[in-house]
């Protein structure tokens, strides 16, 4: 009798070894993404993106594109603002944002994406995992998932991430942003990830990103609009001091100046489509998501284009995660 359990607990023994044995440690995963990541060519990946760091969630088709070595193209488009869809590209050239149906551009100084954590590009998810020796792991039916900590440089208000990759591919599927509640503010969904993708020698050229002829469309459209002003929601301790309106060789212009603990200035006016294809604007800052666009945020300034309006808020004492969250707030056609 004695000798029958013995044999049951070997055998259920054995089963447990052999099963821990089926599923890879953490080690193994982060080993496996790593050779994913270096013998990748390139891919094109599909998602939705939805955010909710503003007043109202925002939702952003994402179009992911990277040739390897250094070559991304990430389309953002929102149904509720589709003339200013814009593209993050970065070629030989350097690092751009394209809004081209007003065939806009700025150029950044920047080491995007390496510079900051990216939720929707696979090499940057991976660098993240790599990074955190803290990150947490766990086994689903289905996935894998790390709980990381984030590097937003400019934003401390989102410091961690949970990465759900899928078991057997080890392609993303979902990744949820938190904030230091680890409430989930931002969360990216792929619905397509294609690792063996092809690509045409000028997908990643600034002409053909940029195209034409949406811009005249568009430029006709802004000459029949009157420019309707926006206010912050957020004015950090600040109030609205000044409203003054200037004409410009463009249209009208609105400066709005704001005083109180801390003053800033927020400029806004009718966004024109270039009729050529112009140089693009140099910008030394850094390239921001503000939930209903991208921006370009320098130590004193933040720079965007929404719904047909260009915007330009500059202070010397907000600080850059002030400048953000004002940004974020420029959504009221009334002052709060």
């Amino acid at each position: 009798m004695k000798m029958k359990i013995i044999g049951v607990l070997l055998f259920a023994g054995l089963v447990i070894v052999l099963a821990a044995c089926g599923e890879k440690s953490q080690e193994d995963v982060v080993a496996d993404l790593q050779e994913k990541a270096e013998k990748m060519d390139g891919y094109k990946a599909k998602a939705e993106m939805n955010m909710n760091t503003g007043k109202e969630q925002q939702t952003f088709q994402i179009d992911i594109w990277h040739k390897k070595e250094d070559m991304y193209r990430v389309g953002l488009s929102n149904k509720s603002d589709e003339k200013g869809n814009q593209i993050i590209l970065k070629n030989e050239d350097g690092v751009f944002v394209l809004t081209p149906a007003l065939n806009k551009s700025f150029k950044f100084q920047s080491e995007w994406p390496q510079n900051s954590s990216q939720p929707y590009l696979y090499q940057s998810l991976v660098q993240d995992i790599e990074k955190d020796k803290e990150a947490e792991f766990e086994i689903t039916d289905a996935h894998y998932v790390f709980k990381t900590k984030t590097n937003y440089q400019s934003n401390n208000n989102l410091p961690y991430q949970e990465i759900y990759l899928d078991k057997k591919s080890l392609q993303p599927v979902q990744v949820k942003v938190l904030d230091k509640d680890k409430n989930a503010l931002v969360e990216v969904s792929f619905s397509n990830f294609d690792s063996k993708a092809s690509f045409q020698e000028d997908d990643f050229s600034m002409k053909k990103n940029m195209g034409g002829e949406e811009a005249k469309e568009t430029a006709a459209v802004n000459e029949e609009e009157a420019l309707t002003v926006f206010y912050p929601s957020y004015m950090a301790g600040a109030e609205l001091k000044e409203k003054k309106e200037t004409s410009t060789d463009t249209g009208e212009r609105v400066i709005l100046t704001f005083e109180g603990e801390k003053n800033f200035t927020l400029v806004q006016e009718k966004a024109n489509a270039q009729t050529t294809m112009a140089n693009p604007k140099e910008a030394e800052g850094e390239i921001v998501n503000l939930g209903f666009t991208v921006g370009a945020m320098t130590d004193n300034s933040m720079e965007w284009t929404h719904n047909g309006v260009d915007f330009m808020l500059a202070s010397e004492e907000l600080t850059k995660e002030e400048l953000i969250e004002v940004a974020k707030s420029v959504q009221s056609k009334e002052v709060k």
